[in-house]
């Protein structure tokens, strides 16, 4: 109850749920009591009810007329029934002004969820709705709540107060530990640059403009393309707007743009229910499918500059989605709103983290550094490091059965990653899995190359990989038939080995397993945008300098080919959600890059993904061209169908290259998760024995499809070119003392 001249204002505290400007107001005469007050009514605006209040409606007979029954003069000003003179009564003026004051700043704690009184807790104004535009009812100079409101309020339990209350002092400290935060960021990113420890990426901004301009001097060579162009989307951007339109006016619309189901980016319910951000969302699905058309539609240059452009292109749109800003994202305004901004504080601080352990480069962290370490938790199958040279370690696996199979098992990893993708956690560990179904296992690990090893090139890795790999399996084993196995890059290396082994008549290769492994690089898919000799002689140039190529440089280029997967999604949970990433193995290793000799990465570029040697028969190697068609082992290739650095297309290509028997399989998913597939788990299905087709998707649609793992598949297949068992073998064999254990100290090297 407030006092006021002669008047006495009510007030009932609104419940949790009611919102500040819909509270129930009742005014009645001094001494009349509550239980003969005037029926409540409740206001939709503080402009009504301060009107409602200065008109004198109140009246002193304690009647209160609805809001509805009110009219308004050309004024603004309330009119009730015919008594337009009573309104501009003096004494009444001077009243109803009093009145005024002391019903406003009523309210205005009403709105407050901590009172006056407390002095040690922060004031607080909330939101009159979630949806709606941010009000708040500014106290008026002079005016005060009187004690009685006070008293009452002191009283109000704390569940009353709103659970999304902005804290002003705590916000206000956020933000000058975010502009702190800030300070470091840019002092990590600036400092590097400054003392010239980090090479200028304005090249590369070069290399994209030039691209784009070849788009864009096609639709401006003639002005009536770009108009035809600008109109299509102009039109798009009208029917949205006359949509939007309609669904404010509670229409049912069906949206002019709709974004994939697997789209991640718009997940959160917001995107479709609030008419706002669904707007945004449908302005850039139009804006981006319209650029993408705009570079498919142009004639007059050549497939690869196209195929930049919309590699460029992507990227940037990628880059420009409204799910990546604070303002444009629901689900990052609630976080922010509901944190005080704390969660921005905590990104700026994993920004400048990340920016500083980058030296410089942002490395964005996709998983927590501190849970998984090489040795404790991966790579952690036991075996013994039996050989070493410059180039790599040889690990035998301990067994795990009384008997094995008598032809032993040589992997060969991706000589431009580390070899534990294939040993991650028990659970995940295909070499794990190998050495329990009783086969004697030995695995390459390759060196981190650094300068020393600069001349180090394609020939070297074949000769003091896989071909020593083979004689030391010889000597410890006597085994001289092997079963082999390479995964990508290390697929390759294998496939170029095995041509050369047959040219030099050397048969110690029973079999080949190539997992997502290309031989042909006619359909490389997206990291052909990357590849002619423009850019491949400006990163020979950067390599010289070091003698190899740096790890951020090839970890970057696989992430750029998949960012909506492996770069926003962790920008926006680690710098805008201000959340640590979750662990995860996979990602563990994706982000432990390795460095790369020039001599060998200048070798594949150029003979692989350039000009397609390999494929074509016309690579030399060791002073002699090899051909695949001499290779008439048994192969086994596996492609992912969601593969974006070894596409299914391709690798259903290459097999047509072998010169003998292809055994080809499709796993489900993509490059790593479709390969390390363990059985333990039906998560995705391979495919086998389609027919003889001419491209990958008719092989598809006829081929039969089994749940789960083709790992099994595999396994009995190379059963079936020698079942013979013979007792377990230890490492080293008795011939070789081991010189350490798995997974050895190559690996363990960081870049």
């Amino acid at each position: 109850m407030i006092r006021a001249g002669r008047k006495t204002v009510h007030l009932r505290m609104p419940t949790k749920a009611a919102l500040p400007l819909q509270t129930r107001v009742s005014v009645a005469p001094i001494g009349t009591t509550t239980s003969g007050m005037a029926p409540e009514h409740r206001y939709s605006s503080s402009a009504e009810l301060e009107r409602w209040v200065q008109s004198g409606l109140a009246n002193d007979q304690g009647q209160t007329p609805a809001p509805e029954e009110a009219r308004l003069d050309q004024t603004g000003e309330p009119i009730v029934g015919n008594n337009h003179a009573q309104i501009n009564e003096p004494e009444r003026d001077s009243d109803s002004r009093r009145g005024h004051l002391a019903l406003l700043a009523a309210i205005d704690d009403i709105c407050q969820p901590r009172t006056r009184t407390r002095a040690a807790k922060p004031r607080v104004r909330r939101a009159a709705n979630a949806n709606d535009a941010a009000m708040r009812l500014v106290p008026i100079a002079g005016s005060a709540a009187p004690q009685q409101l006070a008293a009452t309020a002191e009283k109000m339990p704390e569940e009353n107060a709103p659970a999304n209350a902005i804290d002003i002092e705590e916000l206000t400290r956020n933000f000058v530990r975010l502009i702190e935060q800030g300070g470091k960021a840019m002092a990590a990113c600036l400092k590097p640059r400054e003392q010239g420890r980090l090479d200028s990426e304005v090249g590369d901004a070069f290399g994209v403009a030039r691209t784009l301009r070849d788009i864009a001097e096609y639709w401006f060579a003639h002005p009536h393309r770009a108009i035809e162009a600008q109109t299509s989307l102009g039109k798009a951007y009208i029917d949205l707007c006359v949509s939007a339109t309609k669904r404010m006016f509670g229409d049912r619309v069906e949206p002019v743009a709709k974004s994939d189901p697997k789209d991640r980016r718009f997940a959160d319910a917001e995107w479709g229910s609030n008419a706002y951000f669904d707007f945004l969302k449908q302005a850039y699905l139009l804006t981006s499918d319209w650029a993408s058309r705009v570079v498919q539609d142009t004639k007059g240059v050549d497939a690869h500059t196209r195929q930049k452009a919309e590699f460029y292109l992507r990227a940037l749109t990628d880059a420009l989605s409204p799910a990546n800003f604070v303002l444009t994202n629901p689900e990052l305004l609630r976080k922010t709103w509901s944190s005080n901004a704390g969660n921005l504080v905590s990104g700026m601080r994993m920004l400048a983290e990340d920016l500083e352990r980058g030296h410089g480069r942002l490395k964005i962290r996709q998983t927590d550094p501190e849970t998984f370490e090489v040795g404790r938790n991966l790579a952690i199958t036991p075996g013994k490091v039996i050989y070493q040279n410059e180039l790599m370690q040889l690990i035998q696996y301990v067994p795990t059965t009384r008997t094995v199979l008598k032809r032993p098992i040589l992997i060969v990893p991706p000589w431009i990653n580390k070899y534990y993708i294939l040993d991650l956690t028990p659970e995940k560990s295909f070499v794990k899995w190998c050495v329990d179904q009783g086969l004697t296992v030995f695995v390459i690990s390759w060196v981190n190359p650094d300068a020393r090893l600069a001349a180090k090139g394609f020939d070297a890795y074949m000769y003091e990989g896989p071909l020593e790999a083979l004689k030391i399996i010889a000597t410890v084993t006597g085994e001289e038939k092997v079963h082999t196995i390479g995964y990508c890059a290390g697929g390759t290396l294998l496939a170029a080995t095995l041509a050369h082994m047959a040219a030099k008549g050397d048969k110690r290769a029973l079999s080949a397993t190539l997992l997502a492994t290309q031989v042909d690089f006619t359909h490389a898919g997206n990291i052909m945008a990357f590849i002619d000799e423009e850019q491949i002689e400006s990163l020979e140039r950067q390599m010289s300098k070091t003698g190899f190529l740096k790890a951020h440089m090839m970890a970057e280029t696989f992430n750029l080919l998949r960012s909506n997967d492996l770069i926003w999604p962790y920008v926006i949970n680690n710098y805008l959600k201000g959340e640590a990433p979750r662990s995860f193995d996979l990602l563990h290793w994706n982000s432990d890059a390795t460095r790369i000799p020039v001599a060998a990465h200048s070798f594949y570029l150029r003979n692989c993904y350039l000009n397609n040697t390999l494929a074509k028969g016309e690579m030399t190697l060791a002073g002699g061209t090899i051909d695949l068609g001499n290779v008439t082992v048994p192969i086994y290739s596996l492609a992912a169908r969601e593969d974006h650095i070894a596409p299914a297309k391709s690798v259903f290509l290459g097999c047509k290259f072998f010169g003998g028997p292809v055994k080809f399989v499709v796993a489900g998913s993509g490059h790593i998760a479709g390969v390390i597939n363990p059985p333990y788990q039906i998560k995705y299905s391979h495919w086998t024995d389609g027919p003889a087709a001419c491209n990958v998707e008719t092989w598809l649609a006829k081929a039969e499809e089994h749940a789960g793992s083709w790992w099994p598949h595999w396994l009995q297949w190379v059963k079936d070119h020698d079942p013979t068992n013979v007792s377990a073998r230890k490492p080293g064999g008795g011939r070789l003392k081991p010189l350490e254990d798995a997974p050895g100290s190559y690996v363990k090297v960081r870049a």
